[in-house]
């Protein structure tokens, strides 16, 4: 004949599992959310400062003198920006285009300035390239409309 066990002995002892329950379940959901805020930041501040380099770009371009200073304007404007947002002045590509053929910028047409970059993810180690694998693209892209006045002395 067999005998039934009380219930206490079957369950055995858990004490002091819970901490040990949280802690892996703290570093196995709160590590990657951590770094996931962390990634995101860095992407959110990189698309900020593309977009706000396109936009005064543009503003600038279409409000600069026709001549040396005009040029010497935007590629200031360009640093500034560039080292406010902590953004790489090598690593941007900067493209002003005209919707009129002809030289840009012309009295009375649309700049536009397209500005493009890459944010690399923290934390990856430039081992077999994986840092050039880590990056998302961000491009930003701004229009404004050149004075009819432009160019006029």
């Amino acid at each position: 004949m067999r005998r039934s066990r009380p219930s206490s002995d079957l369950r055995g002892d858990d004490s002091g599992s819970a901490a040990l329950e949280f802690i892996v379940a703290g570093c196995v959901l709160l590590v990657p959310l951590v770094y996931l805020v962390v990634a995101l930041g860095a992407v959110q501040s990189q698309a900020l400062g593309v977009q706000a380099l396109a936009r005064q770009l543009a503003r600038v371009v279409a409000t600069a003198p026709a001549d040396r200073a005009g040029a010497a304007l935007v590629d200031a404007t360009r640093a500034t920006i560039a080292e406010q947002y902590g953004l790489g002045a090598a690593d941007l590509d900067i493209e002003v285009s005209c919707a009129a053929p002809g030289d840009c910028p012309q009295p009375g047409t649309l700049v536009t300035v397209t500005v493009r970059s890459a944010a690399s993810l923290p934390l990856v180690p430039p081992v077999l390239g994986l840092d050039s694998i880590a990056e998302v693209p961000v491009e930003a892209r701004a229009v404004q409309r050149v004075s009819r006045l432009w160019g006029a002395s």
